[in-house]
């Protein structure tokens, strides 16, 4: 039987391997109803349906995959981290930020989990925002 840091662990890929695939329902029933989501350089969102509505937006203006994925896990399961580089395309002008024409970009994302019962509880994402605005020429 695996230990409660193996089992954070496989969450954890997971949810990178379900988001690389592309099943958005897949990737939604690996968060608990009230997840928390602590967006990079931005506000807090509660719950699944705003993490749907943050997902949908991400999926219109932008194409991205995980690379390089390396995942921690806590001993006692409740807690992990992963680092990885994200490699994308900017496909669509997001609110807030400089015009899209299809630029490409790839960066360093650290991201830390809150886990409850099987689930992400809680995610953070830190990435750095100037250097994903030089990639885009916006600098």
């Amino acid at each position: 039987m695996a230990t409660l840091q193996q089992q954070a662990h496989a969450l954890i890929q997971t949810y990178y391997d379900t988001f690389n695939s592309g099943d958005r329902e897949a990737f939604l029933a690996l968060l608990t109803e009230d997840v928390v989501h602590d967006i990079n350089q931005g506000g807090v969102e509660t719950g699944r349906a705003a993490f749907r509505a943050f997902l949908e937006r991400m999926d219109r203006c932008y194409r991205e995959q995980v690379c390089d994925l390396v995942v921690f896990a806590a001993e006692d399961g409740m807690r992990g981290a992963a680092e990885f580089y994200i490699e994308g395309e900017y496909l669509a002008t997001d609110e807030g930020l400089p015009p899209a024409a299809g630029q490409r970009y790839r960066l360093r994302v650290g991201a830390f989990f809150d886990l409850q019962d099987g689930k992400v509880r809680r995610v953070t994402n830190y990435y750095n925002l100037e250097e994903w605005l030089r990639q885009v020429g916006a600098v």
